[in-house]
């Protein structure tokens, strides 16, 4: 974490399968850098958005005048674009976030290793039956950005379970 720190404008790339701890990870950190923190669940547009995201997070997350546009999933729709300070430290979340193009932007790539079984239980405890449908759609997408991509040979740290939330723990004891 200290050549995290040591960036002038430290952005850090979380990524993971569904369910690896993802989030509770870049939820920690964003505080601890006084970072923005942006959520690919934001951006996606919709159940088959993983590329689209990954595509946004290149094009406008990590360009000159930085922002995002949030999928609206109620309407099904691009809604609002939200912009970002280009100066502030930014925390970028969700699969498909780690990619050849985007490691080539960011300060930190991290990586969140867990096994299937048990983020599938952990995905569908936390969104329930809402994503059960989705499930096999989604992590076959999750697969084919990771055979191409290889976002954990891209990481500069890969974290299991116990790791992040020895991260997490001890981020939260700092505050």
């Amino acid at each position: 974490m200290l050549s995290i720190r040591q960036a002038a404008r430290p952005v850090v790339l979380i990524d993971g399968g569904s369910g690896s701890g993802k989030t509770t990870l870049a939820t920690a950190l964003a505080p601890a850098l006084g970072a923005q923190l942006v959520r690919l669940d934001d951006i996606y547009p919709g159940w088959d958005g993983l590329e689209a995201a990954n595509e946004q997070v290149c094009e406008h997350v990590l360009s000159a005048k930085p922002r995002w546009r949030r999928w609206d999933w109620e309407e099904q729709a691009p809604a609002e674009w939200h912009d970002l300070d280009p100066a502030r430290p930014l925390v970028i979340e969700g699969s498909g976030s780690l990619s050849r193009a985007n490691r080539a932007l960011a300060t930190f790539g991290i990586w969140v290793e867990l096994d299937e079984p048990t983020r599938k239980a952990r995905a569908l405890e936390r969104d329930g039956e809402l994503y059960a449908p989705f499930w096999d759609r989604w992590a076959a997408q999750e697969r084919a950005f990771a055979a191409r991509e290889r976002p954990s040979e891209r990481a500069d740290l890969v974290l299991d379970d116990e790791d992040v939330a020895a991260i997490v723990n001890g981020l939260a004891s700092l505050s």
